[in-house]
């Protein structure tokens, strides 16, 4: 990129919600990163982020001639929010096309699709990231300063949840487009939660789901799953997540008291509470424009985002796990690998 070019480019591929409501709103509050270009499969969605963002017809790109992104030099990043099954391919396409790439979360469909994610970054020389917003929320960002400095002691066992309610029909209720059910799409954040607060990965996983409510709106995939994590240190995580509920909460119990957020996972309106009753005043953020200026920034100064394939790679393994827990009954050891 040129010295000259203080902001990266970023094109967005797909116009999804989280895309339209989330995203591309954020990108006009960030300041080391801003939209440059949009990748839609139909071209009739484009035309009033052409008029409201005046963006130049040669950056809106089509599925089809998506290749040719690697000639323009106004897009740094790309940024793909489609639905899971077309995250490898777009995200391959992408990195052979010499862009950066911000992967929304789950990373793949299989582990063999994050390692081939990430064998097409190392060759072309370029930085994968994963969508992992609160990586980068302050309110998190507090949370493991807690656990860190071990304010209340040694941790003994987090208790957390996210689960919302999907609407019949949609693609997170496809097994063969969404690759599971609320463990990959909210579950997946709990896992992320865990690991990041204690600083470490599980040992061994255990997990059952519940006998679904709706045979018809439930195919092939849980409605609601409760899974343990057992981490080093004899830390304990019982965690939960489902499509029939909305819940949102994160409590990690210490050995001189507790600290969590109730909501936790959410956009916004996240709250703090403790043991001892501290008051947090938190900075109100976005954090979709917090999390693509530190990526943005990592991919300007050639580093890796904390929020990394690798880590992308590792909730996968463990997502893996817990399903065969699943489905067999039995406590599954994990192997990083």
């Amino acid at each position: 990129m040129s010295l000259l070019k203080k902001k990266s480019g970023i094109a967005i591929v797909g116009l999804g919600n989280y895309a339209t409501g989330q995203l591309i709103p954020a990108l006009q509050q960030t300041s080391h990163c801003y939209l440059a270009g949009i990748v839609s499969g139909k071209s009739s969605k484009t035309g009033e982020w052409k008029e409201k963002y005046q963006l130049p017809d040669k950056n809106f790109y089509t599925y089809e001639n998506f290749g040719s992104i690697e000639d323009n030099p106004d897009i740094d990043i790309v940024y793909v929010t489609l639905p899971t099954h077309l995250h490898a391919e777009y995200s391959i396409r992408a990195l052979q096309a010499g862009k950066h790439v911000i992967c929304e979360k789950p990373m793949a469909f299989t582990i063999a699709e994050c390692d081939e994610m990430m064998a097409a970054a190392k060759k072309a020389n370029k930085f994968l990231s994963i969508g992992y917003r609160l990586q980068f929320d302050p309110y998190h960002l507090e949370m493991i300063r807690l656990a860190k400095e071990k304010v209340y002691g040694e941790i003994k066992s987090v208790d957390t949840a996210f689960s919302f309610m999907p609407e019949a029909g949609e693609w997170r209720l496809n097994k063969n487009i969404a690759g599971g059910g609320p463990l990959m799409d909210v579950g997946i954040y709990c896992i992320q939660a865990v690991c990041y607060i204690t600083g470490t990965t599980p040992l061994a996983v255990t997990a059952h789901s519940v006998p679904v409510s709706d045979n018809k709106k439930f195919i092939g995939i849980e409605e609601t799953i409760h899974f343990q994590m057992e981490m080093p240190g004899g830390i304990t995580a019982s965690c939960r997540s489902s499509f029939s509920e909305e819940i949102s909460y994160l409590k990690v119990n210490c050995s001189n008291g507790w600290f969590e957020l109730d909501p936790a996972y959410n956009f916004g309106g996240l709250k703090m509470n403790t043991s001892d009753r501290r008051n947090f005043d938190m900075q109100t953020i976005s954090q979709q424009a917090t999390q693509m200026d530190n990526m943005a920034l990592s991919f300007q100064n050639n580093q890796p985002s904390i929020a990394s394939g690798a880590m992308g790679k590792r909730d996968m393994i463990i997502m893996e796990a817990i399903y065969e827990a699943m489905e067999t009954g039995k406590r599954v050891a994990l192997k990083m690998h």
